[in-house]
């Protein structure tokens, strides 16, 4: 399960809101929330912002790794 499985899941449960209501309220299908539940599906960018508005939370984006590679210089962060 993805990190963007279980946090949909947590703040919808702790919201005390069904996935029929999250799916409304973020404009798309029940269905779709439950395939991002369960890991089955990513989301865009633009669905996370939706069910993050819905669920009345903040959406950040971050960039990882695992090696010890810097950033470009000229990238502005």
């Amino acid at each position: 399960m993805s990190d963007t499985a279980g946090l949909v899941r947590f703040w919808r449960q702790q919201r005390s809101m069904s996935q029929a209501r999250l799916a409304e309220l973020a404009g798309t299908g029940q269905a779709a929330i439950s395939r991002i539940e369960s890991g089955r599906d990513q989301p865009t960018l633009a669905l996370l912002e939706r069910i993050a508005s819905a669920l009345d939370c903040q959406l950040r984006v971050t960039f990882t790794s695992d090696s010890e590679a810097a950033p470009p210089s000229n990238l502005i962060v």
